[in-house]
């Protein structure tokens, strides 16, 4: 995930308030934080409720078995060395961890700046506490509203399904935004970072019943969730996410609602369907022309921005609202291309008005893409609709 690395204190044990990224911090930002000094930080924690656990030697093996490995098993071995040194009863070691968590966090705190050393505690429970699932459900609360428990809950769900989608359902209904967006985030499909759960990509219709009461909710984190869960359900039940979406925007007119419905059709909007952009108000693509595009330069190498300028052209006699996005079909090693679809603008154009729009594009490389030579196309999208192709040569 090619987001900002967070802004991390190694020192601090007392959380601080700081906004919560709209991006989660990548993995391999997140990655080099968990090693031994991460490890003293939660001993510190423990040590003070339960005085006999060696924080030395938990900070010694953590840092000599995290070489070479990613962010899920540096995790583990934090767990691990927790497991080993804690009291052998799983009841008694979860409640010395669950003691150590503080204060929840507000809307709008960010668990992976104040509480992002809590992640080992989640994985304890995923890794230690499947056996004992009611007191690994009431930990995952606990922990949720100070950190996030969307990747422990998974194996709960496979292993102890009616219990663990009875407990999910009621925290739906949860005062706590952060139990809330548990509720949403924890039965998503294609949670990133998280394998599929596919007993929900065969059927959605367990989650749409989690979600239904969410389809309105006050926060902003759990909106935010809960349009990423309806897109996930996009991608493998896509008439299913659309029918949901109109229902939910026929039968609550509401911002809150209106937000989740745009964002949980992001892909099928530019995936050009047109069902999609007709319940976000788009109308007329057939009608729409782009006279003129112009790619400057049309020579460019890596670093370089290329500015976008085409006019555009509503032909109708009546008006239209419309989306436009740009695609860059970007070149592979192999000599295929990939496309990528970009955001340009969403406007309003009355009956023959024509405008000229612009945009600039950096050719900049980013963890999830590298760049090859060659000729790359770049399409004018308009309701989903090409309505107009140049090209760029890009020079490595």
């Amino acid at each position: 995930m090619p987001t900002p690395t967070p802004e991390i204190s190694l020192t601090a044990h007392t959380p601080t308030k700081r906004k919560r990224s709209s991006t989660m911090a990548s993995e391999y930002g997140l990655k080099r934080h968990f090693n031994g000094e991460a490890a003293r930080l939660i001993g510190g924690h423990i040590q003070g409720v339960y005085p006999q656990f060696d924080v030395d030697g938990y900070a010694a093996e953590v840092e000599e078995r995290i070489p070479g490995k990613e962010l899920k098993d540096r995790v583990l071995v934090l767990a691990g060395g927790l497991r080993s040194r804690l009291p052998e009863n799983y009841v008694d070691a979860v409640g010395i961890l669950v003691s150590i968590l503080g204060d929840e966090l507000a809307e709008g705190e960010g668990m992976f700046n104040t509480s992002w050393y809590l992640m080992p505690v989640a994985r304890f429970v995923e890794e230690y506490g499947l056996d004992d699932p009611e007191v690994s459900l009431d930990a995952l609360v606990e922990i949720t509203r100070r950190h996030t428990a969307e990747y422990a809950i998974r194996p709960f769900i496979e292993q102890h399904y009616e219990m663990t989608m009875k407990r999910i359902a009621e925290w739906a209904h949860s005062p706590s935004h952060n139990v809330r967006r548990l509720a949403s985030e924890g039965i998503r499909s294609r949670l990133p970072w998280a394998r599929t759960l596919t007993v929900f990509v065969r059927d959605p219709q367990p989650v749409l019943e989690i979600l239904e009461p969410l389809r309105s909710d006050p926060s902003e984190y759990v909106r935010k969730s809960v349009a990423n869960n309806l897109n996930d359900i996009s991608k493998d039940a896509p008439e299913t996410a659309l029918a949901t979406a109109l229902r939910w925007s026929e039968e609550s007119p509401t911002p809150e609602t209106s937000w989740i419905v745009k964002h949980s059709l992001r892909t099928l909007v530019k995936e050009g369907n047109q069902q999609a952009l007709t319940i976000l108000g788009a109308t007329g693509g057939d009608h729409i022309r782009v006279p003129r595009l112009q790619l400057t330069p049309q020579s460019l190498t890596i670093g370089d921005t290329i500015l976008i300028s085409l006019d555009i052209k509503n032909t109708d006699d009546q008006p239209h609202s419309i989306t436009v996005d740009y695609v860059v079909h970007h070149v592979r090693k192999n000599g295929r291309s990939i496309p990528k679809v970009f955001k340009l603008t969403t406007l309003d154009l009355a009956a023959g008005e024509q405008r000229t729009l612009e945009k600039a594009h950096t050719i900049r490389e980013v963890q999830t893409r590298k760049y090859y030579a060659g000729e790359h196309v770049v399409d004018i999208q308009v309701n989903g609709l090409v309505r107009a192709t140049d090209r760029f040569d890009l020079r490595i």
